[in-house]
Parts: C-alpha cells; structure tokens; sequence
C-alpha cells in the first residue's frame, strides 16, 4: 500500500483518508486513487467504521487534482499511454465510490481543491469549506475538459452558473462554493481541527455528526461574488454554442463581461467545444454516466496535440504561450467535437 496516501481508524470508528503528498499539492496518482478505491471497499463492509474523514496533509489544502505532469509523459510511450488510461479508469471509478459509500463521509474543502480534488469528494455527504479554500476546475487552462463527474456536479449549481464554472476555470472561495452547491458547511480552519478531533473521539451515535456540525459551523467571513453575477451568468450563457456566449459578452461593457470573455479566448477552442457540449448533454444524466462520457473524453484528450501543447505552456515550460494547433474557434468543427464522444475515434490530425 502507497504512503502517498494513509488510512486509520480510530477507537470510536471514525476512520481517515488522509492524502499525503504534502509537497505535490497532495496531487493523485494511480496507486493512490487505486488504494482509496480498495480502501473504502472494505470500509463499507466493516461494521467497525462508523464515518470516514477525507483530508489533505500538509498546510497548503486538500488536493490540486490529478497529477498532470505524469500524464504529460504519456505521450511518448504506448506503455504511458495505457498508464494514463488506467488512472482515469480508476480515478472516476473512485470518485463513483465516494458517492455511493453507505456512510458519512467527511470531506475537508480547506485550503486548495481543484481538479480530481473536487471530484474525490464532490459525492461526500459532507463537504465543509474555510476561510482558506481555493474551489476550481482548472482543466480548461491546460487544454483539457472539466472531468471527473464535472458535468454532473456543476449542473447542480443555479442557473447557468456551472456552463459559466466549466468554461472559465475560474477560482472561488468559501461563500460561492456554497452558493454553487459544491459545499454543505463553513467552519472556520481553526475550529475545524477541533471538529475533527472531537468528531475521532465521541462515542459514537447516529445523531453524533449533526450534533458537531451545529456546534461549530459558522457563518462565512466574505461575501461571495455568484449570487450578484447570476442574472448576467445566466443571460450569457444560457447561448447554445460557444460563438454565441462569446458574442454576447462581446456586446456588453461590465467589467465582468470583458474579463470573461478574454479569459474564454485564452483557451483552447477545442476545449471550450467539447466542454460546452459535454455540460449540456450532462444535464440529463446520472453521475455515473457522466462519469463513463468523461473516460471517453479524456482517451481521446489523450490522443489529441492541443491538450499536450496545453499542458507543455501551464505546467513544462510554463510560457503560458500555447500554440495550439486549433487556434480559432472556426477551426473546430461540430464534426470534429463529437468524434471526442465516440470511443476510440479518430482525433489527433482532423
């Protein structure tokens, strides 16, 4: 068993995933998404455990999500390339674990959580945010997609927010993690520590966590940005194609148009296609099927040159100068994204 990852359980039965690659951000690797997995199957049967706490070691936060770079090796090799499918298959059949573990499971949104971080504990039953978290699906960024059940979860926030979340890769704090429904409670990080420690040393009762969580959940330190920005999230984004929610921020003069608008046009046009397309038809679906659409999707990222060029600007080289081999919009056809939905198509010289 890795020790990129630790699990204990205490004498009352709570049991802890703590995460512990400190000095990657607690990023996920295989072995440790394969060890969760494992893990929480056990503790599903084990009548000993009474909840589970989910927590990233370190002071930094949770978890900043997969562990790209490794990813980004794949491309030289087929044996990479089976590795990094092999990780996705785990890592989305981990996060479908979480969500339908029998128990509570506790996760601590403190500090950063992006990424496969959000979406390891999306499904808990309770995901408590500080003063200090940093809330972002940051995909876009390096060319990818917002996966990991991405299109399940943020159409869960208001209005068109999750539409606007997925294809910004925007950062959030505390209140609008709430506002989005990517949080259930605020506690301060301080008090946080003493709920965990009290939460690992009551005698256990049905009643146990409810009672905790009221005593010692707080109201938030900041006021959060979404609520005010809905009608103009909405009026936007509720466009069907990506074109059209570039030009109708194009036509408005608030500063929240202009910076959204030139955040999109700093993305890969591919991405921003699949992902568009990808959050709409998730509306309908399950979890799990969300979650099999994003395997498909992320086999054929793989076998695509952008989302290498992606990564090679933001996390190799760190140009921030991408040159994507679709640099427009009109470059990427309706054909060509919904070869993405197709397993094992044609994607990478289309």
């Amino acid at each position: 068993m890795t020790n990129e990852v630790l699990f204990s359980i205490s004498d009352n039965g709570v049991a802890t995933i703590l995460l512990n690659r400190p000095k990657a951000l607690n990023s996920l690797s295989l072995e440790m998404v394969q060890a969760i997995g494992t893990t929480l199957a056990d503790w599903a049967e084990n009548d000993q455990v009474k909840a589970v706490i989910m927590k990233g070691a370190g002071t930094k936060g949770l978890c900043a999500g997969g562990d790209i770079k490794t990813l980004y090796a794949a491309k030289d090799s087929a044996d990479g390339l089976e590795k990094a499918h092999d990780f996705f298959i785990t890592e989305y059949r981990t996060d479908l674990a979480v969500a339908q573990f029998p128990k509570p499971i506790i996760a601590c949104l403190d500090g950063i959580v992006m990424g496969g971080g959000v979406g390891l504990t999306y499904g808990a039953s309770t995901r408590i945010v500080t003063e200090r978290t940093i809330w972002a699906m940051p995909e876009m960024t390096i060319g990818f997609f917002p996966d990991v059940g991405a299109a399940y979860f943020l159409n869960k926030a208001p209005g068109f927010i999750g539409r606007y979340l997925a294809l910004t890769a925007t950062q959030w704090k505390a209140a609008d993690v709430l506002y989005m429904n990517a949080a259930d409670h605020f506690i301060l990080h301080d008090n946080l520590q003493l709920f965990l420690q009290e939460l690992e040393q009551i005698e256990w009762q049905d009643s146990t966590l409810d009672t905790l969580l009221a005593k010692y959940t707080a109201n938030q330190p900041e006021e959060g940005k979404l609520a005010s920005l809905q009608q103009e999230i909405d009026m936007h984004f509720s466009k069907e194609t990506v074109e059209a929610i570039i030009d109708s921020l194009g036509k408005s003069n608030t500063p929240f148009a202009k910076e959204t608008r030139e955040t999109m046009l700093s993305k890969s046009p591919v991405s921003l296609k699949v992902t568009l397309k990808q959050i709409v038809d998730g509306q309908s679906k399950t979890l799990e099927e969300c979650l099999a659409t994003d395997l498909i999707l992320a086999k054929n990222f793989m076998k695509h040159e952008d989302f290498f060029e992606g990564v090679r600007s933001v996390l190799i080289d760190k140009d921030l100068t991408p040159q994507y081999n679709y640099p427009l919009l009109s470059s990427v056809s309706e054909e060509m994204v919904n070869r993405f939905f197709i397993a094992e198509s044609t994607i990478a010289h289309n």
